[in-house]
């Protein structure tokens, strides 16, 4: 009875306040509002910010299978069964496989474009080649605009000058808004909490993309240092790294230590199951959560376990938290370990 309470309450409410509930839309943009009908009875939905979009609670992340040279039927299975499924919000970069991500969702989107919120992101710094690179993008996912283009993992303050600097890539995404070829804008980033700050304090950014997980708290924290400002400005917020490639699961073996790559280099065994991975972050006062698979059977067990999913207590996210304690630093990897960096 508890639980079908937690879910009740998480299904009428939303997290109302943290997730910018009953605000007003800032508009479409150029380009009418995807619509999947399925997401509204396959799990719970929240305001993705300000966008006018209701989104589900869980979403595709462009990598794993679908960022691998040669997966093309696989990657083709995984994107329409998510759609079937009512997933609504698919998540790629120029970035994930130097392109092969988009050029996998994008033969999909040939015939479901106005089933799914398309994302992707621009890693150059620059205004010429952001634009370069969003006009592969728009070719590689067969679309003629995206629903949101993002600057893809913002890290250095050097970086943060770089793109709000003349010619720099913060001019492509505003450009890109202002032709149509974006409805909206956004930053993500997994670095360092403070550069992302910044940078939405410097722009009205539309989304922040962040990477989180139930290790999250031990080490620079985005949930405390950065969740909260976004929030408040009523941004559309995603968390990402539910499971860090696997690097937080108990399912997990690491492979021999030559056999990694040298900054993801353990021999530490992991601490969480997905189901208890993939709860924290359904837990937490964010718009969706993404996350890559491997296969259908992987997509069809995420959504069935958002479809019944009831919100962890403040106590059991804890708990979880504790138990990432051990394998923080590869639970965290991509986070700022250089601290004179």
């Amino acid at each position: 009875m508890a639980n079908e309470l937690n879910r009740r309450g998480f299904l009428e409410t939303g997290i109302a306040a943290a997730l910018g509930q009953n605000v007003p839309a800032r508009g479409a943009g150029k380009h009418p509002l995807p619509y999947n009908p399925r997401t509204h009875r396959a799990m719970p939905m929240h305001n993705l910010g300000q966008t006018g979009f209701r989104v589900g609670i869980l979403s595709l992340g462009g990598q794993a299978t679908l960022e691998i040279p040669g997966k093309e039927a696989e990657s083709e299975a995984i994107v329409n069964r998510a759609i079937d499924l009512g997933i609504n919000y698919i998540d790629s970069a120029a970035g994930y496989g130097n392109g092969t991500s988009e050029k996998h969702i994008g033969r999909v989107l040939k015939t479901r474009r106005k089933e799914v919120w398309v994302t992707s992101k621009t890693a150059d710094r620059t205004y010429d080649g952001s634009m370069k690179l969003l006009d592969r993008t728009l070719t590689s996912m067969n679309t003629d605009h995206l629903d949101l283009w993002q600057i893809h993992n913002l890290q250095t303050r050097q970086q943060l000058e770089q793109i709000f600097a003349k010619g720099g890539a913060i001019e492509a995404l505003l450009k890109a808004r202002e032709q149509g070829l974006a409805n909206f804008i956004g930053v993500t980033g997994h670095y360092e909490p403070n550069v992302l700050l910044d940078a939405i304090q410097r722009l009205p950014f539309d989304t922040i993309l962040m990477a989180i997980n139930a290790a999250d708290r031990h080490y620079l924290s985005f949930l405390e240092h950065l969740l909260p400002a976004a929030q408040q400005k009523k941004m559309g917020t995603i968390s990402m790294k539910v499971a860090t490639r696997g690097r937080v699961l108990s399912s997990w073996t690491p492979p021999q230590l030559e056999q990694q790559p040298e900054r993801l280099r353990t021999k530490l065994p992991c601490t969480l199951t997905i189901q208890e991975a993939l709860a924290y972050n359904l837990s937490l006062p964010v718009s969706t959560t993404i996350i890559g698979v491997d296969t259908v059977a992987q997509i069809e067990e995420n959504v069935a376990f958002a479809s019944g999913f009831a919100p962890l207590s403040e106590a059991e996210k804890r708990e979880l938290e504790k138990r990432t304690l051990p394998i923080v630093r590869q639970a965290l990897y991509f986070r700022r370990w250089d601290l004179g960096a």
